[in-house]
């Protein structure tokens, strides 16, 4: 059976960027601006507060685990609000490579792991809006094992270590966000995945991605009347179920172009178009241009790395 969150985190293609061991005590804040970065957080000990622009904010407690796909701008900080003068002061390095925030000394009142992943596909802006804009996990040990093994491995110089790190990411990425399906409050993948009627119809989807497939079609999938799907569908994931058909076309496309898996015209048959013109007006409508140029101007990236 095909498991299209399993499909959507591999086209992600995600790597270790930063890891860091971080305690606090005292008042507190860590904010950071824009930046799209995907943000992962465990609280190792003791309890903090989360605010990401948009929604309301989150008492973290021990065990937690957070991901942000894309994080826009979010605050982290104690439960006691900190005076201004104490906002966005640098943290202080402290011995093993931990990083203390507030009062330098003393026991600290939170203990987190914290990093920064980065999503190697150049569809991920596309990908990761099939996703959940928060992802909050609470009272699963096996995510805080995982984040654990990622942070000794991001520091460590062993043989194989990108091998080991992007696998790693792969398995904590799969397991947040299983693990955050069944109560997944902004709408995308999981939400739908959770959803036991719509998660027949978006399975076969995946498994046979060639099929022509109409909403009516995808309805009687998932056993519900073409109009209850549609609207279903759509509250669920965010987008109409034809338009995470051609998402999910084009994403495989680029990374089948990508790898130069076949022609353009065996590109489209295995992505379901039935003819390389269909298709190639579909790509350059997606993309912003045909899908030879998108071929040259990948090979000519691949052999500048």
């Amino acid at each position: 059976m095909v498991d299209p969150l399993a499909e959507v985190v591999l086209l992600l293609q995600p790597q270790a960027r930063l890891s860091k061991l971080v305690s606090a005590t005292g008042p507190w804040r860590v904010r950071r601006p824009e930046n799209g970065q995907p943000f992962y957080c465990v609280i190792l000990d003791g309890t903090c507060r989360l605010e990401v622009k948009g929604r309301e904010q989150i008492q973290l407690q021990q065990g937690d685990f957070v991901l942000i796909p894309a994080a826009y701008s979010f605050t982290v900080s104690s439960l006691e609000p900190p005076m201004p003068e104490e906002l966005d002061i640098a943290p202080a390095p402290l011995a093993g490579g931990e990083y203390r925030h507030g009062v330098e000394n003393g026991t600290p009142d939170v203990q987190l792991l914290v990093g920064y992943c980065s999503f190697g596909s150049p569809d991920a802006a596309l990908l990761v809006s099939l996703l959940p804009q928060l992802v909050h996990v609470r009272g699963e040990k096996r995510l805080a094992t995982l984040v654990q093994l990622v942070g000794e491995e991001t520091r460590a110089t062993r043989p194989a270590r990108e091998v080991i790190l992007a696998r790693l990411l792969e398995v904590l990425l799969i397991e947040a966000l299983r693990s955050a399906a069944p109560t997944a409050a902004s709408p995308g993948l999981l939400r739908g995945l959770a959803d036991e009627r719509l998660a027949v119809a978006i399975r076969r989807l995946h498994e046979n991605i060639t099929k022509p497939w109409t909403v009516a079609q995808l309805a009687k999938e998932a056993a519900l009347s073409r109009s209850a799907f549609f609207e279903r569908f759509s509250r669920a994931l965010g987008v109409t179920p034809m338009a995470y058909l051609h998402a999910w076309r084009m994403a495989l496309a680029k990374s089948l172009l990508r790898r130069q898996e076949g022609g353009i015209a065996e590109v489209a048959e295995r992505v379901g178009y039935g003819s390389a013109s269909a298709f190639s007006v579909a790509f350059t409508r997606h993309v912003g241009q045909p899908p030879a140029r998108y071929v040259r101007e990948q090979m000519v990236l691949q052999r500048s790395y």
